[in-house]
């Protein structure tokens, strides 16, 4: 009997329990398989997100994709952008490009684990099974979360571990398709 790899915790499986909300993208639904535009190596476009139910005292808010099923041990930022401001509450398709369209003014940008200040779509190695892509809207308790745009992911993580209010995730799939 082949052993299965044990799937990696949700990104928040660490973090203190925090109230919930509502996040959901016209892209795809919670579970569903990303659309090529979402992946690295055909679209790379970041999906669109909507999110409501947040709690009253939110000062702005925070987005990121995680991977936690990439073979390095510690996951795969695909994307982190925080000072959203409060009064947004919705990123259209292809906010998370390079060159900011889309997304709010103010906001800031981290570099993800490919190295670049934007969203990075799906890019599981050939032959993994289907990775996770969690994506997470954090509603925060300061208008500016303090990190600059040099900032890795985790320590823009760190941060949203200490100021989040509540936290909404929704989560698609990808795996490359097989060659057949």
């Amino acid at each position: 009997m082949t052993e299965q790899p044990q799937r990696a915790p949700l990104p928040h499986a660490f973090h203190p329990s925090v109230p919930s909300f509502t996040v959901v993208s016209d892209d795809f639904g919670e579970g569903d398989v990303l659309k090529d535009a979402h992946v690295y190596a055909e679209g790379n476009t970041s999906p669109h997100l909507r999110w409501e139910g947040f709690p009253a005292g939110t000062k702005s808010f925070a987005v990121t994709c995680f991977d936690p099923d990439a073979p390095t041990g510690s996951g795969w930022w695909h994307w982190s952008v925080f000072d959203i401001p409060a009064s947004v509450t919705e990123l259209p398709t292809g906010a998370g490009s390079g060159s900011f369209a889309g997304l709010p003014e103010g906001a800031v940008q981290v570099r993800n684990d490919f190295g670049a200040k934007e969203f990075g779509g799906a890019a599981p190695p050939a032959g993994d099974p289907a990775h996770r892509y969690v994506f997470t809207v954090y509603a925060l308790d300061q208008e500016k979360l303090g990190p600059d745009s040099d900032a890795s992911p985790a320590a823009v993580g760190i941060n949203l571990r200490f100021h989040t209010l509540a936290r909404a995730h929704t989560m698609a799939v990808y795996a490359v398709p097989s060659r057949g």
